[in-house]
């Protein structure tokens, strides 16, 4: 029996045969006519853990009869790239980085004249926007396709695979959680599988899974797309006044170990900025919240994180100051530093007062207190 990983025993070798991604390889779909035509270029797969890129990879090399290299990027050099393009003897080369996203600015650079000139052909894998993660001299020579999460029905296609492969059996219960658990993962749902397999034997029930799993942490990369639309979704919620929806995005927050400043930190903004003059004291609430958070830490402080958001979720929410206070910001940024009137300005010496500084200044005063220019300009509108 082989000593390969299950996930690896599975690979496809055709498109046919491939799972997922129907608006990349199915009748019509980009990739499928790319490979009818027998042409290739340089491109970036950019998409979830698990959803099939290496192996989309894999396939385009062998339909297309190219010499197919295999790199990571988290230990690849500019010297491997070198010994390949040294050994080419005329075939088609693709060079497949995986995470290409954690090759630096000079090393991508390096590649750029190899892409460009033909002598190779780069295939980059990421799970990181390459907008923000590939250099732009050589996103623009690579064409990017976006790969999905596999739904759960695709998911559904995967277990069958790996059972058959196993020669095991799954019961109702546990492939339905399989399905969920997976997150769109076909190789999570694959390793949990075999190891089960291992463990228990060829019958499998949902417990066996569960108790495989031990610590089942979700998908969550705090420096990528995962942690922004989290938090985006967290900050949405929160401002639909939508408690359980809040809530639920606070604890996949908690649960992948996203750091309990950071969530507060976002509450104290939230306060200000969609709360505002509505309910005052939703600061105050928010600023107990973080300093709480600051001096608990996890697990406690998971707690004070859901009282904040259950608070704040439930405040009437105002604008009024936000929209305020971005109007003024423009101002000074079309206008300047505009004049000062001369009633509101500072008249520490007798020159100074002599030059009317503050003269005519009354705390009453009802003539507006703007530069000139902006007379009569309103920015807050009270609408609570």
């Amino acid at each position: 029996m082989s000593s390969a990983p299950l996930a690896d025993l599975l690979r496809p070798d055709s498109l046919d045969d491939y799972i997922g991604q129907a608006h990349l390889v199915g009748e019509g779909a980009p990739i499928r006519k790319l490979l009818a035509s027998g042409s290739l270029h340089s491109m970036i797969l950019w998409g979830p853990p698990g959803c099939g890129k290496t192996t989309l990879a894999r396939i385009i090399a062998r339909s297309l009869s190219a010499e197919f290299h295999h790199l990571s990027a988290v230990s690849a050099k500019k010297e491997d790239i070198r010994q390949i393009i040294s050994a080419k003897d005329g075939q088609n080369t693709i060079v497949f980085l995986d995470e290409i996203h954690r090759f630096n600015k000079a090393q991508q650079d390096f590649l750029l004249p190899y892409v460009e000139n033909g002598e190779l052909t780069l295939i980059g894998a990421t799970t990181e926007n390459p907008s923000f993660e590939v250099i732009g001299p050589l996103q623009s020579r690579c064409h990017t396709y976006v790969l999905k999460s596999l739904t759960e029905a695709e998911i559904g296609q995967v277990i069958d695979a790996g059972l058959a492969r196993l020669g095991a059996k799954l019961d109702t219960k546990g492939r339905e959680f399989l399905q969920t658990y997976a997150s769109g993962d076909a190789r999570k749902v694959l390793n949990i599988l075999e190891t089960a397999e291992t463990i228990y034997g060829s019958k499998l029930v949902f417990k066996n899974l569960v108790d495989t799993l031990q610590s089942p942490y979700l998908r969550y990369d705090q420096a990528g797309d995962e942690h922004y639309d989290t938090i985006s979704a967290f900050i949405k919620s929160m401002r639909a006044s939508q408690a359980d929806a809040a809530l639920y995005y606070l604890a996949r927050m908690v649960v992948s170990g996203e750091d309990p400043i950071f969530i507060a930190r976002r509450m104290v903004i939230f306060a200000s900025e969609d709360i505002g003059i509505a309910v005052p004291t939703a600061l105050v609430v928010a600023n107990a919240v973080f300093r709480a958070v600051e001096t608990i830490g996890y697990p406690e402080c998971g707690l004070n994180l859901a009282h904040g958001v259950v608070y704040l979720c439930n405040c009437k929410k105002s604008r009024a100051v936000n929209d305020a206070y971005m109007a003024a910001l423009e101002d000074v940024k079309k206008y300047g530093n505009l004049e000062i009137p001369l009633k509101i300005r500072n008249a520490p010496t007798r020159l100074m007062k002599e030059l009317d500084y503050g003269k005519g200044y009354s705390k009453y005063d009802p003539e507006s207190y703007l530069p000139a220019k902006l007379k009569g300009k309103k920015y807050y509108f009270d609408n609570r």
